[in-house]
């Protein structure tokens, strides 16, 4: 059991991971069940795991790095099975005009042109598809219109 704990160590060193992430790499090396549950209680006493601490990271990662809305990230948590009350809490944390901000320079940086009615329709697909609020991304459209 020590030679799967130090490679649990070594596998969250490399990269954050939730606790169903880290589980199922556990059992994916043939770790058994009472194995696994021993050695996760271990690491989340150690604080070494812990699904708040790697939602928000994850989070800010994904909003940053990626420009990813709410809706995005809130899929992508489920999908590692981080528990509904956490996600809320992260993604609570981030505010309106943030996530408004973040939109419109998505479509700065794209350079996209929002000459007509088509044009709006697909920067609105493309903002949606990146996770944010319809209203946000109509907003973030009206702004950039307004920019421009």
């Amino acid at each position: 059991m020590e030679d799967a704990f130090s490679r649990a160590i070594a596998a969250l060193r490399r990269k954050e991971r939730s606790v169903s992430e880290l589980d199922a790499w556990l059992l994916k090396r043939g770790v058994s069940a009472d194995e696994r549950q021993d050695i996760l209680d271990r690491l989340l006493d150690l604080e070494e795991l812990d699904d708040e601490r790697f939602a928000q990271r994850f989070a800010e990662d994904k909003r940053e790095l990626a420009g990813w809305g709410g809706e995005r990230i809130r899929e992508a948590l489920l999908a590692r099975q981080v528990d509904a009350q956490t996600i809320e809490s992260v993604l609570s944390a981030d505010g309106e005009q943030e996530q408004l901000g973040r939109a419109a320079a998505l479509l700065e940086s794209r350079g996209t042109e929002l000459a007509d009615d088509a044009a709006r329709a697909r920067a609105l697909a493309f903002l949606t598809r990146r996770g944010y609020a319809y209203e946000i991304a109509h907003s973030a459209i009206s702004q950039a219109e307004r920019a421009a």
